[in-house]
């Protein structure tokens, strides 16, 4: 799941896809479940062709890249297929001085107002880009069966008395908070949050390089299929190295 804040990527992927993600844009890949499926992909940076190289403000700027790409477990108990997806626009309103964009699932907000983002899912889950344009604070309500997350793009937040910093993770369920149906957050201007939840899964999630699976053995048989080439993997349209995925070291846990 990547959602582009500043810059652009080029994706391209072993089903063919070619797409630049932009500001305010999702893509989403999905690899499917089972031993069968699987996908590979590249990410490049594009770079502004209205770039002035003599104007290093401008040809920074032009070039700068911020990017939150976030990895989605999938239920085990559906059999899902690879795809991608590319969502050029998303529901976007303003509560005060706070700018929100859903970029996944549905969501009420304090006013009342009902969003629906058009974003594939496989479990119910949310995903709010919450943007500071001045100084001031937003309440966002929250969902009884989910657990939930805070991920400090820029700038620091301040919730319940605690103050989070840049690449921080405030993670809490509903019954932590003082007021158990929603939650405040008091930021400055410029501060840019991505507020994401979902209901817990019933299967295990193991994690390997870049591989996820229901057990250790499916994990294995993962670096195996990777390393050989094998067709559940595919290939991309791309003239960059092929990575090789490192074995699952002796003490891991499965």
């Amino acid at each position: 799941f990547s959602w582009m804040i500043d810059g652009e990527i080029l994706h391209k992927d072993s089903l063919g896809s070619t797409q630049v993600i932009a500001k305010n844009q999702v893509n989403l890949m999905t690899a499917g479940t089972g031993l069968t499926q699987g996908i590979s992909h590249t990410e490049q940076s594009v770079f502004l062709d209205s770039a002035d190289s003599e104007n290093t403000d401008s040809s920074v700027a032009a070039r700068s890249i911020n990017m939150i790409q976030l990895w989605i477990a999938l239920p085990t108990d559906q059999q899902i297929e690879r795809s991608f997806h590319h969502y050029p626009e998303l529901p976007t309103w303003t509560e005060g001085n706070v700018e929100l964009i859903l970029t996944t699932g549905s969501y009420k907000s304090a006013s009342g107002e009902h969003h629906q983002a058009p974003t594939l899912q496989y479990s119910k889950m949310v995903g709010i880009d919450v943007h500071f344009l001045e100084d001031g604070d937003v309440t966002l309500n929250l969902e009884a069966s989910f657990e939930y997350g805070i991920l400090v793009v820029v700038g620091t937040l301040e919730s319940e008395g605690q103050v989070y910093k840049k690449d921080q993770l405030l993670r809490f369920h509903r019954d932590d908070m003082t007021d158990n149906t929603s939650i405040k957050l008091l930021a400055k201007k410029g501060t840019r949050l991505m507020f994401i939840g979902g209901e817990p899964l019933d299967n295990r999630v193991l994690l390997w390089w870049n591989f996820v699976a229901d057990s250790k053995e499916a994990l294995e048989q993962s670096v195996i299929d990777w390393n050989n080439g094998h067709e559940r993997f595919g290939e991309v349209d791309s003239d960059m190295q092929r990575l090789i995925a490192p074995e699952l070291p002796k003490g891991f846990k499965g």
